[in-house]
């Protein structure tokens, strides 16, 4: 906990240039929110948890998030984590691509999602949650997870809505191991989330409440192919805020709540992001 509230200290106290859009406050779930064309998003992604009868630890995840064009967002992850009594471990990358092929805002907003992962199984970002995992996984040593690579091709479907002022989105998540003869893996997500405030007030300020996202996530597995349904699943549950510094970062956290006895009792979510825009512009600018 004392590294949790390093880290969100830390945050609070960055400063920086420009102001960001304010998005849903998801962790997991993915809304039909993209990257703008030629801004590049940077974030730091943590989750502290201590499983029972398992060592704590905490992931820490790198996001470049880049807009390649309206409809495309590309983004690479960088992971890895610390686990007490054991050991610090670079777990692996993963590379992201989502697409948008219906521009205009419609009720429903379908995305498609892509991406390619070469993680071991000592990675704890917990970035989505298929098939049976479960507490047991992060009960291993880091010296056993790190000792088998897994080569992955996740996909999901990702339907999003915006209505007077709330985002609903419904993510469902498929996964398949490259390098192994296991079964497609699945899972869900979903997630609501609203700014306090719709519009800004007359005077600028760090504190008015168009500053400021709540929502909540619910997300979990569905098993595999061989035995679709929620049973050996684990699900979590948990509110979620997210505070837009003027000028400077997005700071958000969140609570996560095991719902079985499958899950780690609490992970606490965490992140802070930061949007440069026009990253050519920045580069021609300093080559001045």
């Amino acid at each position: 906990m004392r590294q949790l509230a390093f880290h969100l200290a830390f945050a609070c106290l960055v400063a920086v240039s420009h102001s960001t859009a304010q998005e849903p406050a998801y962790f997991v779930t993915y809304s039909h929110a993209m990257e703008e064309p030629g801004n590049l998003e940077i974030s730091f992604k943590g989750v502290q948890g201590s499983p029972k009868s398992g060592n704590p630890f905490i992931s820490e995840t790198l996001e470049l998030e880049y807009g390649a064009q309206a409809w495309w967002t590309t983004e690479l992850y960088l992971a890895g984590q610390h686990t007490s009594n054991d050991s610090t471990i670079f777990t692996g990358f993963r590379w992201e691509n989502r697409f948008r092929p219906l521009f205009r805002e419609h009720f429903i907003n379908p995305v498609l999602y892509v991406e390619y992962e070469n993680i071991n199984q000592g990675d704890r970002s917990l970035l989505e949650v298929v098939g049976h995992d479960s507490i047991s996984d992060l009960r291993a040593s880091n010296a056993l997870g790190r000792a088998e690579t897994e080569r992955e091709l996740e996909s999901k479907l990702i339907l999003s809505s915006n209505f007077r002022g709330w985002n609903v989105s419904e993510n469902f998540i498929s996964e398949k191991v490259l390098n192994a003869s296991e079964p497609w893996e699945f899972g869900y997500a979903l997630g609501v989330s609203r700014p306090l405030a719709l519009a800004s007030g007359a005077r600028p300020c760090v504190f008015c409440r168009e500053n400021f996202a709540i929502g909540a996530e619910l997300y979990g597995g569905l098993g595999d192919l061989d035995g679709f349904g929620l049973k050996g699943t684990s699900h979590y549950a948990g509110p979620t805020v997210a505070f837009n510094i003027p000028r400077g970062p997005t700071v958000s956290f969140s609570p996560n709540f095991g719902l079985n006895d499958n899950s780690a009792g609490v992970l606490y979510r965490f992140s802070v992001s930061y949007e440069i825009q026009q990253l050519s512009g920045v580069f021609r600018r300093g080559s001045r």
